[in-house]
């Protein structure tokens, strides 16, 4: 297992799904958690007490991260609790599927706000604060959707590919400081957003994908681990699917 021991880590949307399992894994490792969630309060605590009966630190924060202002406060007072930050990782995001033709102005702006601006903001907020540790790990959650496009999600897939453009950027001028910023693409992956879709759905996605199945949120936490771990010092700007092979 890659030993996160001593370090902090910033989860966005960690009171389920990917966010959940990565927070938990992050710990299993020896990292102390900095858990923000939107709304569900009672999972982001149930996943507290979950971290903390592993014998590490695990705070929860309610945020939007979409607003800036409020995301500024929020690494503030990380940084009051916790005093650094050693690793962000964007999770927090949101879908509202319809054709381009459908979808309103709000819907489309709404998904950009919370997956991309949201992004932003938090690095943005965090910026310096790696710039002075000469070190850190910054860990971006995209979508296999942000390559390849998404016929009735062209906002989810605009924001998805915008968080690729905007990682590459961060790699760049952070590199310098011995900070790496990278990207993880999963594919499709057992959560609440896939849950919803048919059992005939299901079958046809899964029968595209070369490993024939769909992947857990445990393999994207496995991969954020490796990207958060000293082992990963000198991979920086790189797009990580983990798909089962879907975009080989």
């Amino acid at each position: 297992m890659f030993s996160l021991k001593n370090k902090v880590a910033v989860v966005t949307g960690a009171s389920r799904g990917i966010g959940q399992a990565i927070a938990i894994k992050m710990a299993e490792s020896g990292a102390d958690i900095a858990l923000i969630y939107a709304k569900n309060e009672k999972k982001a605590n149930k996943v507290k007490s979950t971290i903390i009966n592993m014998g590490q630190k695990a705070i929860t924060y309610q945020c939007d991260v979409s607003d800036f202002d409020e995301s500024k406060m929020l690494i503030y007072k990380i940084m009051q609790d916790f005093q650094t930050i050693d690793i962000l990782v964007n999770n927090a995001g949101i879908v509202k599927d319809n054709l381009l033709f459908s979808m309103t102005n709000e819907d489309f702006n709404e998904v950009i706000k919370v997956n991309l601006n949201g992004t932003f903001n938090m690095i943005h907020h965090t910026y310096l604060n790696f710039v002075k540790k000469k070190n850190g790990r910054i860990i971006n959650i995209s979508s296999i959707l942000g390559v390849c496009g998404s016929k009735g999600g062209a906002n989810y897939a605009a924001s998805k590919a915008g968080i690729i453009g905007l990682s590459k950027s961060v790699a760049k001028e952070l590199a310098a400081f011995g900070v790496t910023c990278n990207v993880i693409a999963p594919g499709y992956i057992r959560t609440d957003m896939t849950n919803g879709l048919s059992d005939s759905s299901k079958e046809i996605f899964a029968k595209e994908i070369p490993l024939k199945k769909f992947g857990d949120a445990d393999d994207i936490a496995a991969a954020a681990v490796f990207l958060a771990s000293e082992e990963s010092k000198y991979v920086t700007g790189e797009v990580l699917k983990v798909d089962g092979g879907l975009l080989m």
